[in-house]
């Protein structure tokens, strides 16, 4: 599966302020490859801001439409108006592996549901438009054993397709090549591999 990620290095983040009727929300948005980038940006914006009336947030640290490593939170705000309105902004935006938090300074006018939710949802989506994209593949193991007189093949065959090969085992018989196999792909394709190595592959997983 391949899908944009924000193209932001790790423990930096792109920040962007909106004001609405006097309300501060200054969105930050980070790459957020598992939960414990996103703390990262989460606790950097509450020791900037630690005077900020809230600090909402949402995250997918994941691929796009991921189930598990996902979250939102109002920190305060009335009930759906801030962590889901910016991780629908997440969700729609088709991005994954991203963590965004809007810290709020109240202006002193109150703006109800309705508003507060757009105020949220504006506030990441300007952000996102701001930031450099990447794509990334997402990839499971996959062992792929070979003799000797078919390793320098079958690794120009990897490398043509910008297979990565992690890591390489030696024995007797041959050697073993980690690879990171583009999830989704079928492994069937390995067949013209296989070809060309007169079917000296073996495939595991």
């Amino acid at each position: 599966m391949r899908y944009p990620v924000p193209d932001i290095a790790p423990g930096q983040w792109l920040e962007h302020e909106l004001i609405v009727e006097r309300s501060r929300f200054i969105a930050w948005v980070c790459h957020a490859p598992d939960v414990a980038n996103f703390n990262v940006l989460l606790t950097e914006a509450r020791r900037t801001h630690p005077n900020a009336s809230h600090h909402c947030s949402a995250f997918i640290a994941g691929a796009p439409g991921e189930q598990s490593a996902i979250g939102f939170s109002d920190d305060g705000e009335p009930g759906g108006t801030a962590g889901r309105p910016m991780f629908q902004v997440l969700e729609g935006a088709g991005l994954g592996q991203v963590g965004c938090v809007v810290t709020r300074y109240f202006g002193g006018t109150k703006l109800g549901t309705g508003g507060l939710a757009r105020a949220y949802t504006q506030a990441v989506s300007q952000a996102l438009a701001m930031i450099p994209q990447r794509l990334v593949t997402e990839r499971t193991p996959l062992r792929l054993m070979v003799d000797f007189a078919g390793e320098a093949e079958a690794r120009h065959w990897l490398a043509e397709r910008e297979i990565p090969v992690k890591a390489a085992d030696y024995h007797a018989s041959g050697v073993t090549l980690q690879v990171g196999w583009p999830t989704g792909e079928d492994s069937a394709h390995l067949n013209e591999l296989a070809s060309r190595l007169k079917g000296r592959l073996n495939v595991t997983a």
